[in-house]
């Protein structure tokens, strides 16, 4: 009687860097130029499939009180209940539910995206992950870099003051960028 041997599945955790991790969005200031930011304080987790990439899952949470434009006032704004009322929705997060193989090294990242309380389906293109390396301390790294764009206005952040020349002071169009960096657990 022969056995039926099954190809085994191995699969890795990574936790993400914070260190070495950015969170950056932009939006249209003034109809004129973007204004881009951080969220500073970043953690997750990839459960990566090394036999099938597609199978792999990704989790990540981003603290909304440490968004940072450069602009105090700015920020306690961004900060207050007019856009992401952190009091209320201290988190921003995002999981997984499909990834797709675009190219080699590109794939699409469907997942549930929370901000403000509201949950939507959002894909994000990454490029990555790239290959494992060693850092210096013995522990292995890899990376990758995500990009979506999200209508502000779907999440209820919705303030908005219109201009005396016409137009809108915040665009409504989000572009969100990601450069992250796993360590192997």
């Amino acid at each position: 009687m022969s056995t039926l041997t099954l190809p085994q599945t191995v699969t890795s955790t990574w936790n993400i860097d914070p260190v070495h991790t950015v969170a950056e969005f932009k939006v249209r200031h003034m109809m004129i130029s973007n204004v881009k930011g951080q969220f500073t304080s970043i953690s997750g987790k990839l459960t990566l499939d090394e036999t099938d990439i597609t199978k792999s899952r990704m989790e990540a949470s981003v603290d909304a009180n440490s968004i940072n434009t450069r602009e105090p006032q700015r920020d306690t704004h961004l900060k207050s209940a007019d856009f992401f009322d952190v009091e209320k929705f201290p988190t921003l997060s995002f999981r997984s539910t499909r990834i797709t193989r675009r190219a080699d090294d590109e794939l699409s990242v469907e997942g549930d995206l929370t901000m403000r309380g509201v949950t939507r389906k959002t894909t994000f293109s990454v490029e990555g992950p790239t290959a494992a390396a060693q850092d210096p301390w013995g522990n292995t790294r890899i990376g990758l870099s995500a990009t979506t764009k999200v209508d502000r206005k779907d999440f209820g952040l919705v303030w908005n003051a219109a201009l005396e020349t016409g137009g809108i002071l915040v665009g409504d169009d989000v572009t969100i960028t990601l450069d992250v960096e796993f360590v192997k657990a």
